[in-house]
């Protein structure tokens, strides 16, 4: 006797999905208290855990690492004050009022020369008169700087407290004091250079302001005296010789147990 096989369901075209079953319901809702967080397994998508400052298993670049090391020595070792002044920068409202001077007096771009030497050239062929230079300029390089303070030119000096090496600028607080011209020590070379449209500049200085600009040269001039040129202790005073964490944490440890060692010593012979 033949048996039928079951009829198979068709399927209509554009028909509806059938609905989810409970169980899936409860498995895609969420616990508000205990949130999912997928973990990515991609390239580059490793977590970092929270709360860990990780900066020190980081290889840092030659420069940073040599940067580090001589922030470190200049702690540890004996610093000679003439190395120790430039420490011993202004602070941020004084650079403020000192900057927003200079900043008057900006040096012309390579540009604005070139476009002025052009106008003076035209101006001169057709008998017209030529662009004024300004009157007064903030200078700047190593070199034209100590021949205006040699010819007792300048009127201020600010030297960068970052120059490396600090030899190129370490004897010029000697000859301003010498000369008798006041100087800064500002932070840092790159906002000097900025000043006068270069990457960095070890020293700049002014030569002479405008009418209305001349009391608050004064002002300036009279700060740079109190707080560099006359002053004795910036001179005299050594840097450096601070001991690190460890060292003072040994230090005291070993003072404690002598001071212990001491006390017993002094029970011993009846005189506490």
């Amino acid at each position: 006797m033949a048996v039928m096989a079951p009829a198979k369901k068709v399927v209509k075209k554009g028909g509806k999905a059938a609905p989810a079953t409970a169980t899936k319901q409860a498995k895609t809702k969420s616990d508000p208290l205990f949130p999912a967080r997928p973990r990515t397994t991609m390239i580059g998508g490793a977590i970092r855990p929270k709360g860990r400052d990780l900066s020190r298993f980081v290889k840092w670049p030659k420069y940073v690492r040599i940067q580090r090391q001589r922030a470190v020595l200049y702690q540890r070792l004996k610093v000679p004050p003439t190395i120790n002044q430039f420490t011993k920068a202004i602070d941020k409202n004084k650079a403020m009022t000192v900057f927003s001077l200079l900043n008057k007096y900006r040096p012309e771009t390579a540009a604005a020369k070139k476009q002025r030497i052009k106008e003076t050239a035209a101006a001169t062929a057709s008998g017209g008169t030529p662009p004024a230079r300004m009157a007064h300029q903030v200078k700047f390089g190593l070199k034209h700087v100590t021949t205006l303070i040699e010819d007792k030119k300048a009127a201020l000096v600010l030297i960068a407290c970052d120059v490396d090496p600090v030899e190129l600028v370490m004897w010029i607080p000697t000859l301003c004091r010498k000369m008798d011209i006041p100087f800064m020590i500002v932070k840092d070379k790159a906002r000097l250079g900025a000043l006068v449209h270069q990457r960095t500049a070890a020293v700049v200085c002014l030569t002479d302001v405008s009418k209305e600009d001349q009391a608050q040269l004064k002002l300036l001039q009279d700060v740079a005296r109190e707080q560099f040129n006359d002053n004795s202790d910036i001179v005299r005073k050594w840097g450096g010789g601070i001991m690190g964490l460890k060292t003072q944490a040994k230090l005291d440890k070993r003072a404690k147990a002598m001071a212990i060692e001491e006390a017993k010593k002094q029970a011993s012979l009846g005189q506490v």
